[in-house]
């Protein structure tokens, strides 16, 4: 909750309380409107359905399998562009040695 969404409650909750009625009441009232917000704000984007909980899970796990994926594709390119980096460097010493004139 907000800092001033916050202090707006104490506020309004000191002010009831001030005319009469128990805090403990005002808790409990507050306590149901959250859950009514709550339920009627994942109502809005779909989430209140009963397979909701299992679609949630399987999209952690296909975006944690996409991270996964992504983060070997890019450690395989950095290992192959290593390897082709050194096989230049060999190639271009072999070259620069004369090792050509060697060959039959």
């Amino acid at each position: 909750m907000e800092s001033g969404s916050a202090s707006m409650l104490a506020r309004l909750m000191a002010q009831a309380e001030a005319k009469g009625v128990e805090l403990v009441t005002l808790r409990a009232l507050v306590e149901e409107a959250s859950q009514a917000g709550a339920e009627r704000a994942l109502g809005a984007i779909g989430l209140n359905e009963p397979g909701a909980r299992r679609d949630m899970d399987e999209l952690r796990e296909l975006l944690q399998a996409w991270r996964d994926a992504k983060k070997s594709a890019r450690a395989a390119f950095v290992g192959w562009a290593v390897r082709i980096g050194l096989m230049l460097l060999v190639l271009g010493m072999a070259v620069k040695m004369g090792v050509k004139d060697l060959l039959p």
